[in-house]
C-alpha cells in the first residue's frame, strides 16, 4: 500500500520518482534557470521547484545520491536534510563540492535522494540519574577496531 503525498511541481522537470521496484528514496532534480558551478570546497542552496505536503507523523530525508559523492565528491552538506510535516516552502538541497575538481549542476540533474519516513515526538523527561548499563558512557570507538 503506498501513501499519498501532495506535491506542487514548479520547475519544468518530471515529478521525482523512485528508480526501481524497491527503492527507498525518489530521486530530486535540480531546478535551474542557469547551470550552477560548485567549484572545490564550495558549498550552495540548490532549488528543486518541488513543494510538499506530507501527513502528520512523516518526515522526508533529503540524502545523498552515492554516484555523485563517489565519482564527483558531490554530498549533501546536512545530511540527512530534514522536512518536517508542516513545513510549506520549496524543497531546496545544500550540496558541497567535497572535491578538488569544480563540478557544473545543469537543470534536471539528479542531486539528491529523499526519503519519507515515519517519526515520533518524545515527550522529555527530567531526572536526576539513568539507568545504568554494561555500555555506560563508553562511544566514539570505545568498542576497538575489531
Amino acid at each position: 500500500m503506498n501513501m499519498k503525498v501532495n506535491i506542487v511541481n514548479k520547475s519544468n522537470n518530471p515529478l521525482p520518482d523512485y528508480k526501481t521496484l524497491h527503492a527507498a528514496g525518489l530521486d530530486l532534480r535540480a531546478s535551474l534557470e542557469k547551470p550552477v558551478t560548485l567549484q572545490a570546497q564550495e558549498r550552495a542552496l540548490v532549488p528543486t521547484g518541488l513543494y510538499i505536503e506530507l501527513p502528520p507523523g512523516y518526515e522526508a530525508q533529503i540524502r545523498p545520491r552515492s554516484g555523485l559523492a563517489l565519482k564527483y565528491g558531490i554530498s549533501v552538506l546536512n545530511t540527512p536534510g530534514t522536512i518536517d510535516a508542516d513545513y510549506r516552502g520549496e524543497i531546496g538541497v545544500i550540496l558541497v563540492n567535497l572535491s578538488t575538481q569544480a563540478y557544473t549542476i545543469e537543470n534536471g540533474d539528479r542531486i539528491c535522494q529523499m526519503v519519507i519516513a515515519r517519526h515520533e515526538q518524545a515527550e522529555l523527561k527530567e531526572v536526576e540519574l539513568l539507568n545504568e548499563t554494561k555500555r555506560g558512557a563508553g562511544g566514539f570507538g570505545h568498542t576497538g577496531k575489531n
